[in-house]
């Protein structure tokens, strides 16, 4: 009797452990995927899942998103720039039967696709592109690692990427160029407004110019903006057609002294100096009857002939 008391226990033990094992709790979130003798039965859940115990088998299947870091990547643009960028992708299962026979470990899998896609394509942008048009990179990686692992029964939702590391050489230049690039602007903009108040000046002074009293109201202006700060210095200002008025004559009084510079000298005399006029010698009638006086020679002067006496008539 104890002896079949005790093989009943064992049974007993034996059925609880069975009946426990063909007994599955599948939660919302998963789907269980059932084999039969080796062989594809289908999903099954959620909730309470009654399997046939040594003849099936389920294997359970997480339905949530999941979120995958893409290790960093070295990459060569197509302008052979070379920068490290690294990406985070998101997907699900939404086929649990072919999640689970047509691809061993399909996080892995699309891990593995993601990282060649993204060194494919990174590779096929250039360095502006990479920075300025993510969005279209993103899309781009999007669908082809989605349409890698629709056979797989993955669905990814979104590949993002999330940093790109530069060189510091190639961070430099671009710092440099966008300096240059705000310099640029900022001329422009000055340029445009010396333009602009060149041209305010201009009607400033038509209207200044059709009443000269208006500049002389402008002084008294101006010294009451100065009085304002209430500054030691004082500033008496001169009228503008006072200081023309004496340029004017300082620009004439230097043409006429040009004027004399420039001119030609006269010719010198033989007796006078340089601009002297020598009057011709007037006879005296004193010395009427007397022989002339005789000349001094200069040194290399030949003296001049004796002029033949005229003739007298004899009475």
């Amino acid at each position: 009797m104890e002896l079949l008391g005790g093989l009943g226990l064992i049974v007993i033990v034996f059925l609880a452990l069975v009946l426990f094992s063909s007994i599955k709790v599948v939660q919302e979130y998963e789907r269980g995927v059932v084999f039969r003798l080796g062989r594809l039965v289908g999903a099954r859940g959620p909730g309470l899942i009654l399997l046939i115990p040594f003849i099936e088998r389920m294997q359970k299947i997480d339905l949530r998103t999941v979120t995958m870091d893409i290790p960093a990547q070295e990459v060569i643009t197509e302008d052979n720039v070379t920068v490290r960028v690294n990406a985070v992708a998101y997907f699900r299962v939404v086929d649990p039967n072919a999640a689970v026979v047509n691809v061993a470990d399909y996080i892995r899998a699309t891990s593995q696709i993601a990282q060649t896609t993204l060194r494919s394509v990174l590779g096929q942008s250039s360095l502006d592109d990479l920075l300025s048009q993510r969005e279209t990179i993103n899309q781009r990686l999007q669908q082809i690692i989605d349409d890698q692992t629709e056979p797989w029964g993955i669905k990814v939702s979104v590949v993002e990427v999330k940093d790109v590391e530069l060189p510091q050489t190639m961070q430099r230049a671009m710092a440099r160029q966008a300096e240059a690039e705000r310099d640029k602007r900022a001329k422009i903009i000055h340029a445009e407004g010396e333009f602009q108040a060149s041209a305010q000046l201009s009607e400033a002074a038509e209207v200044i110019n059709r009443n000269p009293v208006t500049i002389q109201l402008r002084y008294l202006q101006t010294l009451t903006e100065i009085g304002a700060e209430k500054n030691t210095s004082i500033i008496f200002p001169i009228p503008i057609d006072m200081v023309t008025a004496f340029m004017n004559k300082m620009t004439t009084g230097d043409d006429d002294n040009k004027t004399l510079r420039t001119s030609p000298e006269p010719p010198q005399s033989p007796r006078g100096g340089p601009g002297r006029d020598v009057p011709a010698p007037k006879p005296r009638p004193d010395l009427k009857g007397m022989p002339p006086r005789p000349t001094l020679l200069q040194e290399g002067q030949n003296p001049s002939p004796k002029r033949p006496k005229p003739p007298t008539d004899k009475a």
